[in-house]
C-alpha cells in the first residue's frame, strides 16, 4: 500500500529537518521567553486559610509545601460522587509521580487536591500506584477559589473558567457540581504565603508528557476523540 505522506531521499528530509530546526529553535526561545514573563506576575497574598485532610490528620495550605519554598498544585477532578478519578488528570498524574521526587529536591512541592474524601481519594492514590501527595479538600471553597469547581447554578448563568467568561448553555444542565482541569502555584517568603499563577484547560498541554512524545510521533496526536484511558484500563 502507497503512503500518502510526502516522501523524499535523505538529502530532501535533511533540508526539511534544517528548516524545520530553525523554527523549533524560536520556539524554545519564546518559551524561555513565556517563562520568563510567569516569574514576573505578580503575586497575591493568599489571605484565606485553607484546610485538607490527609493520612496524617487535617493540614493547612502552608503544611502542603512540607519545608519547600514553592508549591504546584494538581487541580484532580475526582469529586465525592465520582467512581474514579479523571481519565486525563490520571495520565498527567502517571508521569507527574516519576519526576515529582525531582522537583522535591529542587525546593518545589507538588500535591494534588481534590473534593472526594480523603478515604475515597487515598484509595484511588492505591489503586494507580501513585507515590505522590493527594490531600482533600472535600467541605472547602478551595476548589471554587481558585476556578475549577463549579456548582449547577453557576453553570446555569454561565461560568468563569481559563480567564473568560463562558457563555449560559442553551440546553439543561445535567448533573451537579463539576470539577474542570487545572493547576496552581504557590510560593512562601519570610512566612507570608502568595499565590502566583494559575492555567486550565489546554494550559496543561506541556504539563502532559504523553502529548510530548506524541507530537514527535509521525502522526502526531492524531486525536479523533478521548483516546485515552486510565492505564489500568486499557485491554493489554
Amino acid at each position: 500500500m502507497m503512503t500518502m505522506h510526502a516522501t523524499g531521499n535523505r538529502e530532501e528530509w535533511l533540508a526539511a529537518r534544517r528548516e524545520l530546526l530553525a523554527e523549533e529553535k524560536a520556539h524554545t526561545r519564546q518559551g524561555d521567553e513565556l517563562a520568563r514573563k510567569r516569574m514576573e506576575l505578580p503575586w497575591v497574598k493568599v489571605e484565606k486559610s485553607y484546610s485538607f485532610e490527609t493520612g496524617e490528620g487535617s493540614v493547612t495550605l502552608a503544611d502542603l509545601f512540607r519545608g519547600r519554598s514553592q508549591l504546584l498544585v494538581q487541580h484532580f477532578m475526582l469529586g465525592p460522587d465520582a467512581e474514579a478519578g479523571c481519565p486525563a488528570c490520571s495520565a498527567i498524574a502517571d508521569g507527574l509521580d516519576g519526576f515529582a521526587t525531582h522537583l522535591a529536591n529542587h525546593d518545589v512541592m507538588v500535591t494534588a487536591v481534590a473534593r472526594a474524601p480523603f478515604a475515597q481519594l487515598e484509595s484511588y492514590r492505591e489503586r494507580m500506584g501513585w507515590r505522590y501527595p493527594f490531600v482533600s479538600s472535600f467541605g472547602t471553597d478551595f476548589n471554587a477559589d481558585f476556578g475549577v469547581t463549579f456548582t449547577k447554578e453557576q453553570r446555569e448563568a454561565g461560568v468563569e473558567y481559563n480567564y473568560r467568561r463562558e457563555p449560559a448553555p442553551s440546553a439543561p444542565v445535567k448533573g451537579g457540581t463539576i470539577d474542570r482541569p487545572g493547576i496552581s502555584a504557590f510560593v512562601l517568603q519570610d512566612g507570608e504565603l502568595f499565590h502566583t499563577y494559575s492555567a486550565y484547560g489546554r494550559g496543561l498541554d506541556g504539563l502532559w508528557g504523553a502529548y510530548q512524545w506524541l507530537d514527535r510521533a509521525p502522526l502526531g496526536r492524531n486525536e479523533q476523540d478521548f483516546w485515552w484511558r486510565r492505564r489500568d484500563e486499557y485491554p493489554v
